[in-house]
Order: structure tokens, then sequence, then C-alpha cells
């Protein structure tokens, strides 16, 4: 139809009135149905021009981003599309790819309905080509909240596979306790039934004081172990979104600066990657991060005390670097402290392995369930006098690379 279009455009000095009026109606019908196509999309569809400046869409994109008008109202067509958006963070992003001139790009967004749900959004930028030109730019919004969804799901039920170990690494740790109450009981017992064959003359008070403070301090230590069990076992919940990591990191190193500074050590953080986002939930990363630098002040000060006299010399280091490559983004975070055994090494991230004397032994492992509830992976290098190095990979999305000619 297009090239029948065209051709007849030519020639259109030399057509009837009954030619005219019937090339008008063909070209009506086909109008018509590219509209019903364009409605027959699933994904939102937005066309602007060179300048964004809305050309054409469907109705579902408004219900995949919000604008402050229908885009059905001219109003929409008379100022670039981020001034409609009501979303600061996607305008935000239209704007750069108007300043940059960037005419193929994929980016996923979070944004939050009016029932306070969060929805995963992927938005992907393309030209819109006519005679080997660009004339503007089609943008596809896709809704891929339940993609995400059921990579969340997976990564727990690949977690869930560590109950095992977790339930045996339980199953240990209550014996010492149990053990300790049932002879402390017994003990009691005995005094008793030998108060009893003795004009029933009660012990000394602190000797049966004694037993109970014991038998109360285990119930404690076991109720501990029980609270920090379920806490190990239950599936992170992870609330994730888009974020910036390097500025969430930013926030919680200043946090905790001043408590280094005190132990006279150095904090450094390098940023190398400032805008790459990630599928991150706050508060867990938060968890991690201080986790990690709380292990770090705790070797670099057992450090000092190794050191003895020595210590003078020493100043402590702590490091968090943020990198991006190959598609991937980075968080290194390293210490000079003490360093570890290879053996400790290879245990670190075990349920209930513990180097510290009140230690549970299950923060490392919570850290590597949140880094893999993030869709990332953490590795750790360290020699024994040294330092050590966390290092946390996590991956990017990947720009589009697609054409539409028109």
């Amino acid at each position: 139809m297009r090239g029948y279009v065209k051709r007849v455009s030519q020639k259109v000095g030399k057509l009837s009135n009954e030619q005219l009026i019937s090339l008008l109606d063909d070209m009506v019908e086909e109008n018509e149905n590219l509209y019903s196509i364009l409605e027959c999309i699933s994904a939102g569809l937005l066309i602007v021009d060179n300048d964004f400046y809305l050309q054409q869409s469907n109705k579902i994109v408004e219900s995949r981003l919000s604008f402050s008008v229908y885009l059905d109202d001219p109003k929409a067509s008379s100022s670039p599309i981020w001034e409609i958006m009501e979303d600061e963070e996607i305008g935000d992003y239209f704007k750069k790819c108007y300043e940059k001139e960037i005419t193929n790009s994929s980016e996923d967004f979070t944004v939050m309905t009016p029932g306070g749900s969060v929805r995963f959004l992927s938005i992907t930028m393309t030209p819109l080509m006519h005679d080997g030109k660009t004339t503007g730019k089609i943008i596809l919004v896709r809704d891929v909240t339940e993609k995400k969804n059921q990579e969340v799901l997976l990564h727990r039920m690949e977690n869930m596979a560590n109950l095992t170990n977790l339930a045996a690494g339980m199953a240990h740790e209550i014996k010492n306790p149990l053990g300790a109450i049932s002879i402390h009981i017994q003990l009691i017992q005995k005094a008793l039934e030998k108060a009893r064959k003795n004009d029933d003359i009660l012990p000394d008070k602190k000797f049966v004081e004694d037993h109970i403070d014991v038998v109360n301090d285990e119930i404690e230590h076991l109720n501990k172990l029980i609270m920090d069990f379920l806490f190990a076992v239950r599936p992170v919940n992870a609330q994730l979104q888009l974020k910036k990591p390097s500025a969430l990191i930013q926030n919680i190193v200043d946090f905790f600066t001043p408590e280094f500074h005190d132990n006279d050590i150095n904090v450094k953080l390098i940023i190398k990657d400032a805008e790459s986002r990630l599928m991150l939930d706050e508060k867990l990363l938060r968890d991690v991060i201080i986790n990690l630098a709380q292990n770090a002040l705790a070797a670099i000060n057992q450090k000092k005390e190794n050191l003895g006299a020595k210590a003078s010399k020493y100043t402590g280091e702590f490091t968090i670097e943020c990198a991006s490559a190959d598609n991937k983004y980075y968080i290194i975070i390293s210490d000079n402290g003490c360093g570890m055994k290879n053996e400790t090494v290879s245990k670190i991230f075990e349920p209930y392995f513990t180097t510290k004397a009140n230690g549970t032994g299950l923060g490392m492992t919570m850290v590597y369930k949140i880094v893999k509830e993030f869709s990332g992976d953490i590795s750790v290098e360290s020699k024994e006098g040294k330092g050590t190095v966390f290092t946390m990979v996590f991956p990017l999305q990947q720009d589009g690379k697609l054409a539409i000619e028109s």
C-alpha cells in the first residue's frame, strides 16, 4: 500500500475526483489499521521526534507511565516528553538521551503504583528511520515485574538448599547448652534428695543459686541460637528497587567513619561509577556493608594488638571501591588488618563458622544470602598478617542494540 500511495501521489494532478476520493478512503483505512495494530501491542509505545516531542502513542503506555496530561490532549505534544513525565527519574533519563544524542538505549526502572506496590519497567529506545535519516525515536515500555519476581523466587529457592546444613549446624550447637542444663538440674535434684534424707536441711543457698544461674544462662543461650537460626533460614525479605549503589554506600560510609577515625583507621571511598543502578534493597545493602566494615575494624584492631610495641608504626586502612566493567558492577571492600588463614577463608560463608569468642557464625552467611538475593556473587581473598579483600559482583543492564526503519 505504501508504494502504491507513493506512486499515485506523483500523478495526483491527473486523477479524477472519484479516484482521489477512493485514494483518500484507502489511506484512511490503512491509517485505522495501523492505529489498531499500535493499540494491540502489549507494550506501551511512544513515538517522538528528534527533539522528543510526542508524535504518537498507544493507550497502554498511560497504564505503564504517569503523565501530567492525557496523551491525546494537544498539550502533550507542545513540550518535550520529559516535561510531562510525573516520574522524575524516567523524565531525567529521556532528557539525558536528548542532551547526549543517544539513539539506542535500554534501561530498567522501578515505579510505585497508587496502591503502594513496586512495579518494574523496562524502557527501550530505538531510532525511527526514514530515507536513511533518523526522524525520531520509538520508545517501548514493558512491564517486567513478573519476570523480576520469578528471578527473585529462583534465588530464594537456591538459598533454601542450604537449609539442611543450617539444621545440622543447629542440632550440633544446641547439644552443649542442653547437656549443661541437664547436668546442673541433676546436681540440684541430688542435693534436694540428700536434704530429704537429712531432716529436710537444704544445701547452702549459694549452692542452689549457682546451679540455677547456669541453667538460666544456658536457656538464654539456647533462645539466642534459635532466634539466629530462624533469622538464617527465613527467606530474605528484600524489597528490590533500582538504586544507585554508590549513593547508598556514600551514606553508609559517612555513618561509620567517625568510629573508624576514633580507632585511628583511615577510611577511603573510591567511586569510579556513580551512575549505574542495581536491583537492591537499601536496608539489606546497609547490613552487608556494616557487617563487612565491623569485621574489618575487628581485624585491624587485632593486628594492632598482635604488633604490640610496633603498633605505633602501623596505620589501619579501610577502603571501599565502586566500579563497573564488562556489564558488571563491582563493590570491592578491603582492609590491611590481621588477615585470615586459608582454612578460615574456605569456611567463612558456612553457617555457624566463627573465629570470634562471642560470634554466632551467621553474620557472613547472611551477607552471602543478601548478595545472592541481589543476583550477585561474593568472593574473598585474604593473607594472614596482610589483610582481606571482599569482592561483590552484580550484573548490569545491557543497552539495547535495535534499529527500526520506516
